[in-house]
């Protein structure tokens, strides 16, 4: 199967909800397989731009209500909100690995803080706030604390200039989360809050995890296929090694270059038709494969800071052609890098005014910044 940018773009547009619209969260996470959930803002937005009809209240249903979708830890140590139904396979072919990295971090944290036998500590600590979780049903940090006074601990994290103090609470909080054992609630304040109050959560299926990099796989090269191992690699967070592994066992075929489709899924996605889309910081379609230049072209410098992150994006018929960002008084502005006509010009122009009046009240900065945000509100 050849696939060339056009026919990619295609796929992206349809399967992504970006030109044929999502009726759910639940829907939209599944065309990408997860939503970013580093900023708390980008699921909002991300979903907003995939459901026509979402509000900040629907959205907030489907995260804490109807349990159709769940936030945790996944792929490259980040947060997601990922389709309820694929949590288990995120968690053994993902999380698994990163909490087990994780918990040796905090067990050498903790003896470096002057806890002795930090492994009986956690182990205690962990028991007891699980047991605090389940008395009071869903409960913050500083809740949790005045159960198990352990969780005020001081302890000392990082190291040279990224050396620091942290309660306690923060790092056990999120191991138990790594875990599968509990799960962010409702935020304290706004949507746009980071902090969280805390529930248990029922534990997932079992499955073994070389399986579920298989499935995880397979659901990726669906959502974000054609790819390569590179793609997939920087996407799951795996070794190039399991990576290989993991495509082996699923029937694949040859797309342009060394990328892959399912073989059961090589042929072309109708022509979707013009459409426009403003994309938040961190959104899951950009930030799916590790080679962009099919959809982005020379626009990486204005849209991405130093560490890869990239920022709100402008996008026409399954092209970035600038950014976007809000100012101070709500209004959210945009500059197209690219000449797109007159029609798509006034199509993100009117992409720009909904999203004003959507965001109402609130106030959007991405949490990392780029060249091109960061001039458009100066």
């Amino acid at each position: 199967m050849k696939q060339n940018p056009e026919r990619r773009r295609a796929r992206l547009a349809v399967r992504h909800h970006l030109a044929r619209p999502a009726a759910t969260v639940a829907e939209a996470a599944r065309g990408v397989l997860a939503l970013h959930a580093t900023d708390p803002a980008s699921v909002y937005l991300a979903a907003a731009a995939r459901v026509p009809d979402a509000t900040v209240t629907s959205i907030e249903d489907e995260l804490y209500g109807a349990g159709s979708v769940v936030r945790m830890l996944g792929m490259r140590r980040t947060m997601f909100v990922v389709p309820v139904e694929l949590a288990p396979v995120v968690q053994a072919a993902c999380t698994v690995q990163v909490a087990a990295k994780e918990r040796t971090k905090l067990l050498g944290f903790l003896d470096r803080s002057g806890i002795a036998e930090p492994a009986k500590w956690l182990a205690r600590v962990e028991t007891a706030t699980l047991d605090a979780l389940t008395a009071r049903g869903e409960a913050t940090a500083a809740e949790l604390a005045q159960d198990v006074p352990e969780l005020t601990t001081r302890i000392t994290v990082g190291q040279g200039r990224w050396q620091g103090q942290q309660g306690a609470s923060t790092r056990v909080l999120f191991l138990l989360a790594a875990d599968g054992h509990a799960v962010r609630g409702r935020p304290l304040g706004s949507w746009l809050s980071t902090q969280y109050r805390w529930a248990r959560l029922a534990p997932w299926p079992h499955l073994d995890p070389a399986e579920a990099r298989v499935e995880l796989a397979r659901h990726w090269l669906r959502a974000h296929g054609p790819g390569t191992v590179a793609d997939l690699a920087w996407w799951a967070g795996w070794t190039l090694t399991q990576t290989r592994k993991a495509l082996a066992e699923l029937p694949t075929a040859p797309a342009d270059g060394d990328a892959y489709v399912l073989a059961d899924d090589t042929a072309p996605v109708p022509e979707p038709g013009p459409w426009v889309a403003l994309l938040p910081a961190l959104d899951p379609t950009p930030m799916s494969w590790q080679e962009r230049d099919w959809f982005l072209g020379p626009h990486r410098p204005a849209l991405f800071d130093r560490s890869g992150n990239i920022g709100p994006t402008v996008w026409c018929c399954g092209r970035v052609v600038g950014g976007w960002a809000q100012r101070k008084d709500g209004e959210v502005v945009y500059r197209l890098l690219e000449d797109v006509g007159a029609d798509a010009t006034a199509q993100v122009a009117d992409a720009a005014a909904r999203l004003t009046a959507w965001l109402g009240d609130a106030r959007v900065t991405p949490r990392f910044r780029t060249p091109l945000e960061r001039e458009l509100v100066a």
